[in-house]
């Protein structure tokens, strides 16, 4: 356990010693400073090893921002327009069909009104979802076809021709349904560029930024830095994690598999998110590495629902984006401070991040140029949401993010 008392050691040490979190690295960044960068809690709760500051973590879904980022620089490349049909690289999907209601028969459909756009797919907005987040026969087909959420044994071909055969719970456009819209982003880029998706992120994004330690796959020499995955039981008690709830990952990624999630599967660090977020206050620049034209980062972090999509939107049940939030290109934007959630990000207007479901969240702040990091290894099933179950990694985000902005120069400064 950490015994530096700093402020953000100070606030966290008390909800890891309730047993509400294993543990969390941190980081606190700003115009070029790192103001805070600091470890608390477990690696491995049973053998008694402190995390690290260096540790890997499984990000989830903070996978889909740097897919976005990657698609955009496609984007500029003129690779695709957004409001090119994806038929052009996936005609898997060129007669999708919408179920009828929410719930009803996999086969209750009528022809979709138009074709998925690759804007969809950055916003959320092509009627894909995941199974689980659904009542009724489609959580069942879902996995039928596509497997695990993170590690499937489904080829990439097969992947798409399995999501093909699946009604959009929408019409294309139509609201934000969060999903697969990201995985299938990502599979169509790996088309484009006819390589694997890691490979391309390693040589377009990784690489150039310095991210060692990010990738689908965790190599042999730095397994002993992975953070211990835990959930928690039924009576709300830490427990080890060593595979995903309905196979959603694996304790082990088989060496040849395939798949790359590319909403949910990377492993990485605090320190080479960091030189991702950093895109997002430096214009698209960072340390003379340009990733996107400033006009395509405005693109990206600007807000593309209607105030119906936003006000209607949730996840899990939970409104996400209504009063303080909007969505930009793969990413969540402040658009109102004074009414947004520290949870998601709260910052100034125009504000950016998205948090994975290991509880790892992050945010980046163009108004005084600051980044902030929490990455940590808490996994909550859907079922314990609903009895609050693990809900305490939410309580030490808020906590952080106070903490962790009480060390911030004012924007004028």
């Amino acid at each position: 356990m950490a015994t530096t008392q700093d402020p953000i050691t100070a606030v966290l040490t008390p909800v890891i010693e309730r047993g509400a979190l294993a543990g969390a690295t941190t980081l606190v960044w700003q115009r070029g400073e790192v103001l805070h960068r600091g470890a608390v809690g477990w690696r491995d709760i049973e053998a008694r090893r402190p995390l690290e500051r260096t540790d890997l973590f499984r990000i989830a879904s903070m996978t889909k921002p740097i897919t976005s980022v990657l698609a955009l620089m496609l984007f500029e490349e003129g690779r695709f327009a957004l409001e090119d049909p994806i038929t052009r690289f996936a005609p898997e999907l060129s007669a999708m069909r919408v179920l009828r209601a929410p719930g009803c028969a996999v086969d209750d459909t009528v022809p979709a009104a138009r074709p998925i756009t690759f804007e969809d797919l950055l916003t959320h907005r092509s009627g894909l979802t995941y199974g689980d987040f659904l009542p009724g026969p489609l959580a069942a087909a879902y996995r039928a076809a596509l497997g695990g959420d993170i590690d499937s044994t489904v080829a990439p071909d097969d992947w798409i021709a399995g999501l093909a055969s699946m009604p959009l719970i929408a019409q294309p456009g139509a609201a934000f349904h969060y999903g697969h819209s990201t995985d299938l982003l990502g599979l169509l880029i790996a088309r484009m560029e006819d390589a694997p998706l890691g490979d391309v992120l390693a040589r377009r994004l990784f690489r150039p930024l310095g991210m060692k330690d990010t990738a689908f796959t965790v190599p042999a020499e730095t397994r002993a830095r992975r953070a211990g995955t835990y959930g928690f039981d039924d009576d709300g008690r830490l427990v080890a994690r060593h595979t995903g709830p309905g196979g959603s990952f694996l304790a082990e990624r088989p060496a040849d598999m395939r798949f790359e999630s590319a909403g949910q599967g990377l492993w990485s660090t605090a320190d080479d998110y960091l030189a991702f977020a950093r895109i997002f206050v430096g214009g698209g620049c960072v340390e003379g590495v340009r990733l996107l034209r400033p006009e395509t980062l405005a693109l990206m972090t600007t807000n593309r629902l209607t105030e119906a999509q936003r006000r209607d939107t949730q996840i899990l049940g939970a409104p996400i984006f209504d009063g303080g939030h909007g969505f930009g290109l793969g990413v969540a934007v402040v658009m109102a401070p004074e009414h947004a959630i520290a949870a998601l990000c709260a910052g100034g207007v125009g504000t950016v991040g998205w948090p994975g479901g290991f509880g790892s969240w992050w945010q980046a702040d163009p108004t005084n140029g600051s980044v902030l990091l929490f990455m940590t290894h808490n996994l909550v099933e859907l079922e314990q949401r609903e009895r609050r179950i693990g809900l305490g990694v939410y309580g030490a985000i808020t906590r952080f993010h106070a903490a962790a902005s009480a060390l911030l120069r004012p924007a004028n400064r």
